[in-house]
């Protein structure tokens, strides 16, 4: 067995990758960056100057196209600030120089539309006067040739119209194509948090799924900043293998003793 399976690695993700990955062993990387936007983590300064911040993005997607395969997918969460012009983009730019960009999914975090009767998820108050509430984050999916076909249904609604099932021949069940509009609300949390910025536990989850299971053998997933454990946790609970990065050792601990 490859000794990088199952493990998390107390250690920089460009240099451990390097170091312990071999080319193409990778199906499906699941990430989320340090923003750079002065997030409190236990150790990581959150506040490079952004030229020094993207050269670190791309040298990060650089390894990652090394030890993706062909038909693997990379799934990138990235957010900002209210006031921030672009820069999530700016930084999917760079990744773009060595990954097709094949979809781009919002994650929605709230959801208000009080005439139907809807008010829920996330809400973090902006207090500001000229910016509204950053009620989304995007979910950047590269592929190395913008060509890998995915799993929509695996992560498929059901049709309101129900008649549309059998009408249309793509629809043989009642499952519809969820779109790239994602609401995912975070857990709820009553005590600290072990983690500042860790994503819900859905979304890794269903990301996973939308690459698609259907193989003989487990997927690989990889996180390069692995946190607490999430991507991990959600990988072995789809069957799949998994490999993660991080490098703060309180961080690696609560992960490791999550999974057991």
């Amino acid at each position: 067995m490859e000794e990088y399976l199952d493990a998390i690695f107390c250690e920089d993700c460009v240099e451990g990758m390097r170091r312990r990955l071999p080319d193409a062993c990778i199906d499906v990387i699941v990430t989320s960056p340090p923003y750079n936007i002065g997030v409190r983590y236990n150790t990581h300064q959150d506040n490079l100057p952004f030229d020094e911040y993207l050269d670190w993005m791309e040298e990060l997607a650089r390894e990652c196209r090394r030890v993706l395969k062909e038909d693997g997918s990379f799934f990138f969460n990235i957010g900002d600030r209210p006031s921030d012009e672009l820069r999530s983009l700016q930084v999917a730019q760079r990744v773009c120089r060595h990954f097709h960009l094949q979809n781009t999914i919002h994650w929605v975090k709230s959801i208000a539309a009080p005439q139907e009767g809807v008010n829920m998820g996330h809400y973090k108050p902006v207090n500001s006067p000229r910016y509204l509430n950053n009620a989304h984050e995007y979910i950047f999916h590269f592929t190395k040739s913008g060509a890998v076909a995915v799993d929509k249904l695996a992560i498929g609604v059901p049709y309101q119209d129900k008649s549309n099932i059998g009408r249309w021949k793509s629809a043989t069940q009642d499952l519809r194509d969820r779109g790239n509009t994602w609401y995912i609300p975070y857990e709820t949390v009553t005590g600290a948090k072990p983690h500042p910025a860790a994503f819900p536990d859905r979304l890794p989850e269903m990301c996973i799924r939308l690459h698609g299971l259907g193989q003989d053998d487990p997927l690989v997933v990889l996180d390069p900043f692995m946190g607490t454990g999430t991507t991990a946790a959600a990988a072995r609970r789809l069957g799949c293998r998994y490999v993660g990065f991080e490098m703060d050792p309180h961080y690696v601990e609560i992960a490791r003793a999550r999974l057991g």
